[in-house]
């Protein structure tokens, strides 16, 4: 959906870029703003599998048809085509807040140690980095394979392969997983003021702006990428896949460094600050390469690759050490919101970047499939380089206000687990 959706939509369904830039930017909105609405449904939700465990179940099969009819190109007319679009996209990302916001949740109830919760968060994004490389290295060939010639048919084709295995991992992570951190004291808080207690919580607040700034230049990478090795580097699909393959085994190898990184920079925060200064700024150089110099064209892209790798896992477990804040401070915990709206914040900085890429293809010229004009790869040049090296900058000078150092955490585990062992001891002693 990040990386392949707006070229699928450009060059296979034919939309415009403007058409395809408000169609993201109205539609990532809304879904982002139904982010915290289904955090407090998952906080009150009441089943013998947990409060998050059974939306993994409960939205799998919506999940992958959704999916599916995402990435379907119909014989419809240009209204048409774009009405269904907007309809199947919508839909498709109200399904997938019900189905990962409890996913995501789940992190801040299997463990209650910061520590754990970071490497808990890097086996996260090992599979999560793992699942982009195998789209990688597989898409452009199913679209081949499966479509017969026909792109648009092809990419359906992949996505019920996708959607297949997509539905066997959710269920998997349903089985195999327990919510081993219970808060009974807190069974009767009231919406209104879970979400007046969000708004006075700062560390979470820097995250979420955080966020937003972190997925808008991470976006503009990813979304002009295929224009960028397509369009100017003038790529075959098997070079466009080994390259989108050896960005992806360097992310990878970063998720494995985060851990490491987080204690040689001392805390989560200072790690998450360097890395995206450096992931950031090695882009500058995309603007000033050769279309025919290779090996600099993929050391910009693995080098960035492997500085980004931690970050996600590091923005995921400093939300969930927000959620311990939370219940700290304010005396209640509301472990589903605090991870809705750091999902928010993706979603927005998402929509943002990708709707800016589609704005800036179309303000320089784009159009699919031809040559491009000079112009049109100026453009689509400063989108792999300057463009998100200056968002990176502001993403890294935000944390800077992150207040949860790694010395504070370890006070606010200590005093939550007694205050837990005192709250628990009283709730059985009154039955």
């Amino acid at each position: 959906f990040s990386q392949f959706l707006i070229i699928f939509y450009s060059d296979e369904v034919g939309l415009s870029p403007v058409a395809i830039g408000t169609l993201i930017i109205l539609t990532r909105v809304f879904d982002a703003l139904n982010d915290p609405v289904m955090g407090i449904i998952a906080d009150r939700t009441r089943s013998k599998h947990g409060r998050f465990r059974p939306w993994l179940i409960w939205m799998i099969v919506p999940y992958m048809a959704f999916g599916v009819l995402t990435f379907t190109a119909p014989d419809f007319s240009d209204t048409g085509k774009l009405v269904y679009a907007y309809v199947t996209y919508t839909v498709v990302g109200l399904v997938y807040t019900a189905i990962n916001i409890p996913y995501g949740a789940l992190m801040g109830v299997i463990t209650s140690n910061s520590i754990m919760r970071t490497q808990l968060a890097s086996f996260r994004f090992y599979g999560a980095y793992l699942a982009v490389n195998l789209v990688n290295i597989s898409i452009l060939y199913l679209v081949s394979k499966l479509g017969g010639g026909d792109d648009g048919i092809g990419y359906q084709r992949a996505m019920m392969v996708y959607s297949v295995l997509a539905g066997l991992l959710f269920f998997v992570c349903f089985k195999t997983t327990k919510e081993r951190v219970t808060f009974p004291r807190y069974e009767n808080a009231k919406i209104k003021e879970d979400l007046a207690d969000l708004l006075r919580n700062k560390p979470w607040l820097i995250i979420c702006a955080t966020g937003i700034l972190s997925l808008i230049w991470i976006t503009l990478k990813g979304a002009s990428l295929l224009y960028f090795m397509k369009y100017f580097v003038e790529a075959n699909d098997k070079t466009i896949t080994s390259f989108l393959f050896w960005g992806g085994i360097a992310t990878m190898a970063g998720v494995y460094f985060t851990s490491h990184v987080e204690k040689l920079f001392g805390g989560k925060r200072n790690a998450f600050l360097i890395l995206t200064l450096g992931a950031g700024l090695v882009l500058i150089a995309n603007y000033f390469v050769s279309s025919s110099d290779l090996v600099l064209i993929f050391t910009v892209h693995v080098v960035s690759s492997f500085l980004s790798g931690p970050m996600m896992p590091l923005f995921w477990a400093m939300i969930a050490d927000t959620a311990d804040f939370a219940e700290w401070k304010f005396g209640r915990r509301f472990t589903g919101l605090v991870f809705s709206a750091g999902t928010l914040s993706n979603k927005m900085g998402w929509a943002i970047g990708s709707a800016f890429t589609a704005y800036t293809l179309a303000y320089f010229g784009y159009e699919a499939n031809v040559m491009q004009s000079a112009e049109s790869l100026s453009g689509i040049r400063l989108l792999m380089s300057f463009g998100p090296a200056m968002i990176a900058v502001l993403a890294a000078m935000m944390t800077l206000a992150y207040s949860i150092t790694p010395a504070l955490s370890r006070q606010i585990e200590a005093e939550l687990s007694d205050r837990r062992r005192k709250a628990r001891k009283e709730y059985l002693a009154n039955g």
